[in-house]
């Protein structure tokens, strides 16, 4: 594989090597530079284009997103989008496992599409009786397989539901579906660590921290630690969850998992932007320096810009957590899963931020999408282009108009390109995507089907809202439909 730039790697970095090529065999690198001397079955010229490393994405969505429906929402609709009390008393769920299970291989094109080559998912439960399960979790692992990604899988769980009276939100607890729900995970792990020839590697993912009891949290902990395998939980990402942890411990949410022994290596905390220090945070939390308590620990922080930015939350800032020691990883958690233009958003954030034109720099965002999380999983054999790595690879085209004109490949790519650039995607040594449309599995119907998901999905709402009230009321169009 030749092209103008190749991102390779160096002395523990990537560089940049301009006019070389890429030769693998099999799953594995050969060689990166110039001048390779053996034989090959195959060579492309991408000409006026960067390869690089596929990009690394563990808050990955692998479902219909739901931001274009709630993101925008004003106060007295907001509860209508949460499980009224009669709605948690009496349903099911809204779609079907067949129809659950193309949401997920809908959600994988797009992130293969977009130069994901790793993933973590994350899915909705508002249309779930309860939680993911284990078969839901099988069959998003055959999805993966067919489609030839590589995945970190694990079903999440919950002890608690969001809910509404109609007044306030609250939260129905039920532990016992909780610890059931992470048997269910730990089962899935020891039963698929490995699987489809090393692509599908497993981990514990149990759903927002307000949503656990401590002892969900405790064992899921104990659990993750007897199987080796990583962990995420989403917490200090946002008000309502920081008060609902400070009412049950009187501790702010980082706070309370260093203190039951939560945060270790290998565990991943999705936004964790409500801390001392931020400027959304009420003072009446306390003080204190959370960050440096991920730091000591060695726990990892999910830095998911392009939700952030829909639903109105940052770090404060992106570079800041790094230069106390915490590393950051990227994550798209959004759809499209542009992880391209999730780089060229946590720029411009983490700039008005800071008032400094060298903050987030584009070298640094790359690395927390492909380097920095091949480390924080333990895994020297991703998110670079090295001999022996992994054949993991993506061929961002420079060549388009709307490009314009290049200089450095790295910041081309972050300031002017956009996901849809990419015209070529590798995984293992296999072509999954090719001239921008994946020839893995067939998704030609893909897009009518996954309009129908979305129309049905925002249907049931008016049935979960605790008024009934129609759509064009509980959701109003931008402007009068005529």
């Amino acid at each position: 594989m030749k092209a103008k730039y190749v991102i390779g790697f160096e002395n523990g970095d990537h560089c940049i090597l301009p006019d070389a090529e890429l030769v693998y065999e099999a799953t594995r690198i050969l060689h990166v530079g110039r001048g390779y001397s053996g034989r090959v079955d195959v060579e492309f010229d991408a000409g006026n284009s960067v390869v690089a490393p596929g990009f690394i994405d563990l808050n990955a969505l692998s479902d219909i997103d739901h931001a274009l429906f709630d993101s925008w929402t004003q106060p007295d609709r907001r509860l209508g989008l949460v499980w009224s009390e009669e709605y948690l008393r009496d349903h099911g769920p809204v779609f079907t496992r067949e129809e659950e299970v193309f949401r997920r291989e809908f959600a994988l094109s797009q992130l293969a599409r977009n130069g994901v080559t790793t993933l973590m998912p994350i899915a909705s439960e508002s249309y779930k009786e309860w939680c993911e399960d284990y078969e839901d979790m099988a069959d998003m692992a055959h999805a993966v397989t067919a489609l030839g990604l590589r995945a970190y899988l694990g079903p999440s769980y919950r002890t608690a539901v969001p809910y509404t009276d109609g007044k306030r939100l609250l939260l129905h607890v039920n532990e016992a579906r909780g610890l059931g729900g992470l048997d269910e995970a730990v089962r899935f792990a020891r039963d698929y660590e490995g699987a489809a020839e090393d692509l599908i590697r497993t981990a514990l993912l149990p759903a927002r921290i307000e949503t656990q009891s401590e002892g969900t949290l405790r064992a899921t902990r104990e659990a993750a630690d007897a199987l080796n395998i990583p962990v995420r939980l989403h917490a200090a990402q946002g008000l309502y969850e920081v008060e609902r942890i400070w009412a049950r411990s009187g501790l702010r949410p980082l706070p309370y998992l260093a203190e039951i022994g939560f945060l270790k290596p290998r565990t991943f905390i999705p936004h964790a932007w409500a801390v001392p220090g931020h400027p959304h945070m009420p003072k009446n939390f306390g003080e204190g320096d959370d960050v440096a308590l991920l730091s000591d620990s060695g726990t990892n922080v999910l830095f998911c810009p392009i939700p952030m930015a829909h639903y109105g939350g940052c770090l404060h800032t992106y570079d800041s957590y790094r230069q106390k020691g915490v590393r950051v990883v990227l994550g798209t958690d959004s759809a499209p899963p542009n992880m391209i233009r999730a780089m060229d958003l946590g720029m411009g954030m983490t700039k008005t931020f800071t008032a400094e034109r060298s903050s987030a720099s584009a070298a640094d965002l790359f690395r927390s999408a492909t380097l920095d999380p091949a480390e924080a999983l333990g895994r020297d054999d991703l998110g670079r282009l090295a001999v022996g790595a992994q054949a993991d690879y993506f061929v961002l085209d420079l060549s388009g108009p709307h490009v314009g004109p290049h200089l450095d490949p790295i910041r081309t790519m972050v300031m002017n390109c956009d996901g849809r650039d990419i015209t070529r995607v590798v995984v293992a040594g296999r072509t999954v995507v090719e001239d921008g449309n994946v020839i893995t599995v067939d998704t030609s119907d893909y897009l009518e089907r996954a309009q129908d998901f979305m129309e049905r999905y925002v249907a049931s709402l008016t049935i979960s809202d605790y008024a009934k009230r129609p759509l064009d009321e509980l959701l109003p169009s931008s402007y009068p439909i005529r």
